[in-house]
């Protein structure tokens, strides 16, 4: 029998295992203290891309718990190339659909929600590209954000 200490460790252990291909490049989170989103709190990623001939799919990810108050969640994106230059997105993620129910999966009480932010992406020169993410909800607070982040994929045929 598997006691109460262990079980979370194993579910956790397992989507790692389950969630890990090969085909994942990056996949990196920020926790938010408090879970709370506060409107000037950007979170910062680097991801190192080196093969420019792939094709990449990039994912926003963000997980919440039932006490976000909303059921959508925007953000402002900013990508910074190698080369310093930079472009920005604004991004809505819908969280809930009209009647409360969240979308994605849940685990203890945490809901993850994997948003495809571009697909069939090319870099177009190897290097580190940094990736901000800023709540963009017009809350000073935004409660219930659990952690935020980004993970990159090859595109397999």
């Amino acid at each position: 029998m598997i006691n109460n200490f262990r079980l979370p460790v194993f579910v956790v252990i397992l989507l790692f295992i389950l969630g890990c291909g090969r085909n994942v490049e990056f996949d990196q989170y920020e926790t938010l203290p408090d879970e709370t989103w506060k409107e000037d709190n950007t979170l910062y990623f680097e991801a190192l891309i080196t093969d420019t001939s792939v094709v990449y799919n990039v994912f926003i990810n963000v997980r919440n718990r039932n006490e976000y108050p909303m059921s959508n969640l925007f953000l402002f994106v900013n990508t910074i190339a190698p080369s310093g230059n930079m472009r920005r997105d604004t991004l809505e993620i819908p969280m809930a659909d009209v009647h409360g129910k969240w979308y994605g999966k849940s685990v203890a009480g945490i809901w993850q929600h994997s948003h495809l932010f571009k697909k069939h992406v090319k870099f177009p020169i190897p290097g580190e590209y940094q990736f901000e993410l800023t709540q963009a909800m017009r809350m000073e607070e935004l409660p219930g954000i659990v952690d935020a982040g980004i993970r990159i994929t090859r595109v397999t045929q």
